[in-house]
């Protein structure tokens, strides 16, 4: 077995409470120790067994790791193959007014109870942005957007999602005026701030109300709108180069990832397929 133990450390370019941890190892063992973070990983090969909330815990190739602040575990390799996994540590204070948004209203944090879980959402989501974090040319939006759906994931694990029932004409009113402002301003580097504002209500509260009304956050629907532009400039005929600085993406390379995700081929492919 050739020995290999690798840690790569990338902190976040958007908020100094957030790193991701890229690491690989062989004959390396963690001793007792716990986090102020949430610390949350995959395991991408082997196995990785750790004790935590007083249970030992053998996670093989899939698996979400679930650590509280605060909880003590430790972690080594349980087979010949080497052990690689990334980790999300994300401090409480980056999660609380996305936890509040969402409908955890307690004042004390919030716990989650099972350190491994089989979540293909979660693993999916944590994975992404562990993967955006390690680029250097995403936007705030794309960031704030991969938090929050972690951040939903976990809510909904510990039994207290809530969006509530508000639905009065003034919200309806004050969220397809920040629906318009999307639209006419795609080309444009906006945040979440910038649309909240237009519908004067907080960016948290925002987001949880256009979440209610739309089905989506604020921040997928202006990526799907700007990916829908993207082919509608693509299919004029302007270079993709044109498509993506007129929709409002940092560059080709941001265009190609969300346009893939949403219709399963490179904007380049897609090009080559138009009559």
């Amino acid at each position: 077995m050739n020995k290999e133990n690798r840690f790569q450390f990338i902190n976040s370019e958007k908020s100094e409470n957030i790193t991701v941890l890229d690491a690989t190892m062989s004959d390396f063992s963690y001793s007792k120790h716990a986090h102020e973070e949430y610390s949350l990983g995959v395991t991408l090969q082997g196995r990785q067994d750790f004790f935590c909330q007083n249970a030992f815990h053998k996670s093989s190739s899939g698996n979400v790791l679930l650590f509280n602040p605060e909880d003590v575990h430790d972690g080594h390799s349980g087979g010949e193959q080497a052990l690689k996994y990334k980790m999300l540590y994300v401090h409480p204070d980056e999660f609380r007014p996305l936890f509040r948004s969402l409908g955890y209203q307690q004042n004390s944090v919030l716990r989650l109870n099972q350190p491994m879980v089989d979540n293909p959402i979660l693993r999916h989501q944590i994975l992404r942005l562990s993967s955006t974090l390690q680029q250097s040319n995403y936007s705030k939006m794309e960031f704030e957007s991969g938090l929050f759906q972690i951040a939903q994931s976990l809510v909904v694990m510990s039994g207290n999602f809530d969006l509530g029932t508000q639905n009065s004409k003034r919200v309806d009113k004050l969220l397809l005026r920040a629906r318009d402002y999307i639209l006419a301003s795609l080309e444009h580097n906006i945040s979440i701030d910038d649309i909240a504002n237009v519908a004067n209500m907080s960016k948290f509260h925002f987001i949880r109300q256009f979440r209610q009304q739309f089905g989506i956050t604020p921040h997928q629907y202006v990526l799907s709108c700007r990916v829908n532009l993207a082919r509608r400039i693509i299919e004029s005929g302007k270079s993709l180069n044109q498509a993506a600085f007129e929709a409002g993406f940092a560059d080709d390379s941001h265009l190609n990832r969300h346009f893939k995700r949403i219709y399963g081929l490179t904007p380049k492919r897609f090009q080559k397929q138009l009559p």
